[in-house]
């Protein structure tokens, strides 16, 4: 397991990029990819809760794989044979989302048409983003839950069902009831289960697996052979994806589809990758800090952007030169002298000792 505040280090850099993914069932779209405990618990879960028809609740930030968790739990139930009929609440007007959800009578200006819940008996509906239906549809869905039951727009009477629910938000679902956007009963009908996703900071370990994933993905998709350096590989481990496993997913893409001699380096890194990950080897000096001595942050700064320049130009002082606007000799000059003052201070050290 890997501390989030680590420090770029190569040796510190998890050797896991050819362990085998771990598959739950043979559809490529039903999958979780992970060796930290946090998905072991995950997975653990998902395989009690399939095989009960136990309404699940799955939490967790935007581009955690809420949706994959969903197809999974269904994959691997009795209900497999059926259909599995995503629905995104966030995606679909209000005024829509009653009729699309529960079907609406026959009438003067449209035909009769069936619901989600009609169309997925049998099998499962997931909701996605359920924080975000109005409170007006609540407590039809509540009924549905309660009574396996659902009334179409315009009808007189209620048709039984039989889907199992999954629901997923990335919202606080507790916030929102005690905000009163949310009511408290249906929270507890749909929360039977609650699954929660860590985002990938918090599994840094298993960003090796998804980038090796992604990538194998990726050129399969555009017939080509890329591959990753080791040093870009540990900078996608330092950066924290705020848009979690899509994020990662979409970067390697793009990374696959822009480099050159399917070689992918520090220079083809997004810049916002590449400087947070510098931001962390190298602290931002600070004047609260009162020990703070402004020529050795000037000079701390000069070497992090000269070792930056030679990991670009993987090591050629020529080029990493013409990056700072230096001339050669004296880029040269200021690796040599950076060299002695590190003698210097080995020297001083070894001499105070006893």
């Amino acid at each position: 397991m890997f501390s989030h505040g680590n420090s770029l280090n190569a040796h510190a850099f998890p050797p896991t990029l050819n362990k085998p993914i771990q598959r739950a069932v043979d559809d490529p779209g039903t999958f979780l990819i992970g060796e930290h405990p946090l998905m072991q618990r995950v997975t653990a879960l998902v395989r009690r809760v399939a095989v009960t028809d136990a309404t699940v609740l799955i939490t967790g930030e935007s581009g955690t794989g809420k949706e994959v968790v969903a197809r999974m739990i269904h994959s691997l139930s009795p209900r497999a044979n059926s259909p599995l009929l995503p629905i995104n609440c966030a995606a679909i007007p209000h005024e829509l989302l009653e009729s699309e959800l529960f079907g609406h009578t026959r009438g003067a200006a449209h035909a009769a048409r069936a619901g989600m819940f009609q169309l997925a008996n049998g099998g499962t509906i997931f909701l996605d983003e359920i924080g975000e239906i109005p409170l007006t549809l609540q407590p039809k869905l509540l009924r549905v839950l309660q009574d396996g039951e659902v009334r179409p727009v315009g009808a007189d009477h209620a048709i039984a069902v039989n889907a199992r629910v999954i629901a997923a938000t990335n919202k606080d679902l507790t916030k929102e009831t005690e905000l009163g956007t949310f009511r408290e009963d249906l929270f507890y009908r749909l929360q039977v289960i609650p699954l929660h996703l860590p985002p990938l900071r918090s599994r840094r370990s298993d960003i090796p697996l998804l980038v090796s994933h992604f990538l194998e993905r990726a050129n399969r998709k555009y017939g080509t052979t890329a591959k990753i350096s080791h040093e870009a590989n540990v900078y996608l481990w330092e950066y924290d994806w705020p848009g979690n496993i899509r994020e990662l997913e979409n970067v390697v893409e793009r990374l696959v589809v822009l480099c050159e001699d399917n070689h992918i380096g520090l220079a083809d890194l997004p810049a916002n990758i590449a400087s947070f990950a510098s931001d962390k080897k190298t602290p931002q000096p600070s004047l609260s800090n009162k020990d703070l001595d402004l020529h050795a942050a000037l000079r701390n700064f000069e070497e992090r952007l000269i070792d930056e320049a030679l990991r670009l130009s993987d090591g050629n002082k020529a080029m990493a030169a013409r990056m700072l606007k230096l001339k050669r000799t004296t880029l040269v000059a200021k690796l040599r002298n950076r060299s002695l003052r590190k003698e210097q201070d080995e020297d001083a050290w070894n001499c105070a000792q006893p």
